[in-house]
């Protein structure tokens, strides 16, 4: 975020409003809580609002009274410096670098609730307008939005035995988060109190003797708003997955964003253990069963307070039993992320052109390769949504089903009735399909299935784990799939990777990184174009990291003449991939410094997620 400084100048007179009765601008130092005018004066004097604008807005508010804090109700009033809105947030960071105290933007990631909910009341932290935000040994960091009205200053300190270092946040945030905080510490703690002597299912479980074994009610309303919050903040943070983990002492929430996990709240193994009854409750499992894995899913809403309020979220539900007890990840499937246009997967212009061309085929197979949380799902969604019109049937088998589309016919694995990949695509070649997407080839059976499929004029879609693109072919024939029935079906290979990119609002041009250095890690090609590369700084926005979203590395392999003459018993992998390249293919590894020269991503980022090039 780019910062207001305020100008040094001499004070301003005041300046009156046209009418008599309304207020004046005093740039006098204010004491206790912030009122509108002082500010308003503060930021005339600073140079960041003229006369007019200072004029504009006494008349607009007048005399009157109001509940909103001074920082809001300025933010509201539509004020600009320079192009850049002084909202609440611009106000708030201008006010901390005048009053010389550090500006904090809350993170509920990097707050320890249960710590910083014993440093003062729910009814304290209102009436003060401040919410502590850290604990140390010898000091409780506090954010307020009322810089000088400190006299409950001493108050916390003889309170809690530490010294009280203050920082400035936005009163909206400090209101909302003081609700958040405090309503869920004391949700864990009605729910701790509803099931403390309830039993752990761990290897390391004690008896003992003498002890009622009262297990804690999914349905416990401390729990379901544990439950809640966990939601909540999981959309609110853009979260991929979410794991509640079990372990000795307590259970770990922690959330994945931008494929990195982050540790959210540490809750009693008893909360934790309610929280996933709660969970396997809505998602239709089986609430006893906690010997066996399970699977899945819920449907729910964004809250209010999200990005995208009340569009539809779902979420993927998997249990693991482990030696504390349930392990339960949730994938979160955002259609707004996992479905989208083509055009936005992120192809280069040279790779998408080639892309659409080959989905445009009338038959025969593709096949998405890479590691899982690469983002097949979502190429694969996005690719067959822009292929399903009212004039074809789009089909699909998958283990499980990822995300309903009303735009698909899906129809789920389901082992237990003797019905695997290769059965289902059995079963769906008597649905008159015309596109047929497979979740995954994982054996010869579902291979020659897939294939005769695409013999018969179907054009069938799949995946497979492999490191590059030519290794899916080299996959297949491990299989068993006969070479000349691959180079009859198989039309082209996608591999994929995802790398995180930088923030937009804190990245900064990278002088290191030359044109040279690029070429060296792409040999053995050469960059054609201009060279920007940019590195992570770390700010606000991206909670420090320098990265912030992921965007998709591609690698496609079109078989060509030449390249189905490669396909043979002999695995001739240097020719076929000599072959892919003369057709147009380029390397994971050339996709990625092609995004670090247009100022996407880093080099440390594609080393990280693609392969090394190699021709054997």
């Amino acid at each position: 975020m780019t910062s207001i400084a305020p100008r040094q100048r001499p004070p301003a007179a005041p300046v009156s409003a046209a009418a008599p009765a309304a207020p004046r601008l005093d740039a006098a130092r204010p004491r206790g809580r912030l009122d509108w005018h002082q500010l308003l004066g503060w930021l005339r004097d600073d140079g960041l609002v003229s006369d007019d604008d200072a004029q504009r807005v006494i008349r607009r508010f007048g005399g009157g009274a109001s509940s909103l804090h001074a920082l809001v109700r300025l933010g509201g009033a539509g004020l600009q410096h320079q192009g850049r809105s002084l909202d609440c947030e611009a106000l708030t960071e201008w006010l901390a670098q005048r009053v010389q105290l550090p500006y904090l933007r809350i993170d509920p990631l990097k707050v320890d609730v249960g710590r910083v909910a014993e440093v003062m009341s729910l009814q304290y932290a209102e009436m003060r307008k401040v919410l502590p935000v850290s604990v140390a040994a010898d000091a409780v960091t506090v954010a307020t939005s009322e810089p000088f009205d400190t006299g409950w200053v001493s108050e916390i300190e003889s309170h809690s035995r530490r010294r009280v270092k203050l920082v400035i946040a936005n009163p909206e945030d400090v209101a909302r988060y003081t609700s958040e905080f405090y309503n869920l510490a004391r949700s864990v703690r009605n729910a701790q109190k509803s099931g403390e002597t309830a039993a752990t299912a761990s290897f390391e479980q004690l008896v003992e003797l003498g002890k009622a074994n009262k297990q804690l009610d999914a349905n416990d309303q401390g729990v379901v708003q544990v439950v809640d919050w966990l939601w909540q903040y999981a959309f609110d943070q853009r979260a991929s997955d979410i794991h509640l983990e079990p372990r000795r002492e307590m259970g770990a929430i922690r959330f994945r964003i931008d494929g990195v996990l982050h540790t959210v709240y540490q809750v009693p193994l008893t909360v934790m253990n309610a929280m996933t009854a709660r969970i396997k409750l809505l998602g239709r499992m089986d609430v006893v069963e906690r010997r066996r894995p399970q699977d899945g899913r819920i449907k729910t809403k964004r809250p209010d307070t999200a990005e995208g309020a009340g569009d539809e979220v779902e979420m993927r539900l998997s249990t693991l039993p482990t030696a504390f007890g349930e392990k339960m990840v949730m994938r979160v499937f955002d259609p707004e992320t996992v479905v989208k246009s083509v055009e936005a997967l992120g192809f280069s212009a040279h790779d998408g052109e080639r892309w659409a061309q080959l989905i445009g085929q009338a038959h025969g197979i593709i096949l998405v390769t890479g590691p899982t949380g690469s983002g097949k799902t979502t190429t694969l969604y996005s690719t067959l949504k822009s292929l399903a019109t009212d004039a074809v049937n789009v089909c699909t088998v998958e283990d499980p089903i990822e995300m309903i589309e009303p735009a698909f016919n899906q129809t789920q694995v389901q082992a237990a009735l003797d019905m695997g990949f290769a059965e289902g695509l059995r079963a769906l070649m008597r649905q008159d399909p015309d596109i047929i997407m497979v979740g995954e080839i994982r054996d010869l059976a579902t291979a020659e299935m897939a294939i005769q499929a695409a013999l018969t004029g179907h054009l069938v879609f799949s995946t497979l784990h492999t490191n590059d693109a030519a290794s899916a072919i080299t996959r297949l024939i491990d299989l068993g799939v006969p070479p000349y029935l691959i180079s009859a079906t198989v039309i082209g290979v996608l591999a994929q990777r995802l790398a995180r990119t930088l923030c937009p609002a804190c990245k900064a041009r990278d002088e290191t990184t030359t044109r040279e250095t690029l070429d060296a890690l792409a040999q053995p090609w050469r960059l054609a174009g201009g060279v920007r590369p940019y590195k992570p700084v770390g700010c606000l926005a991206c909670r420090q990291t320098g990265y912030r979203g992921r965007v998709g590395l591609y690698e496609l392999l079109v078989l060509g003449d030449e390249a189905r003459r490669a396909v043979h018993p002999a695995h001739d992998m240097a020719a076929l991939r000599r072959h892919a390249v003369k057709d147009g293919m380029r390397p994971l590894r050339l996709a990625g410094m092609m995004k670090v020269a247009e100022g996407q991503t880093t080099v440390d980022e594609v080393l990280r997620a693609t392969p090394a090039w190699s021709e054997s």
